[in-house]
């Protein structure tokens, strides 16, 4: 499967887009929508270059997800997997209570509030994370879930 324009734009609406480098919540190195990958201290970038990254960084994610789920998936469950592993990476991916149980249960209705656990950089509890957790559980049900 490949992300649509809805996963897309949970995607861009909670990462944004910032043309120079700086450090993330979790002290990363990030530029453009979320890239991390080879992010030098004081890089710029433009916004083709930026829309560029996230269109690489997105095929990697949909990769991660197909791999990594058994079970079959919407268009709208997809895409909130898609947005919740780009956030997070697919170690975090991988090792989640989330993935279990959707793969070895079947468990749906359990993923929305398995991704909210996840709300947390440096150790401490942000309301943007929490935000983002929220809009992802409700792509996740194929709900409304931007004046989140």
């Amino acid at each position: 499967m490949k992300c649509s324009q809805e996963g897309l734009a949970l995607i861009k609406k909670f990462e944004g887009c910032r043309l120079e480098s700086y450090r993330c919540s979790a002290n990363v190195l990030t530029i453009g929508y979320g890239h991390t990958g080879g992010v030098k201290e004081d890089d710029t970038i433009s916004q083709p270059e930026a829309d560029k990254l996230l269109e690489q960084d997105i095929a990697k994610f949909e990769k991660y997800v197909n791999v990594n789920v058994a079970v079959e998936l919407n268009q709208s469950q997809f895409d909130a997997l898609v947005a919740w592993t780009f956030n997070l990476g697919v170690g975090n991916l991988r090792q989640s209570t989330m993935l279990k149980k959707l793969n070895e249960d079947g468990d749906y209705d359990s993923v929305p509030n398995e991704m909210k656990r996840w709300n947390k950089a440096g150790g401490k509890t942000l309301d943007g994370l929490i935000r983002r957790r929220k809009a992802e559980g409700l792509l996740f049900e194929n709900k409304e879930w931007h004046e989140v």
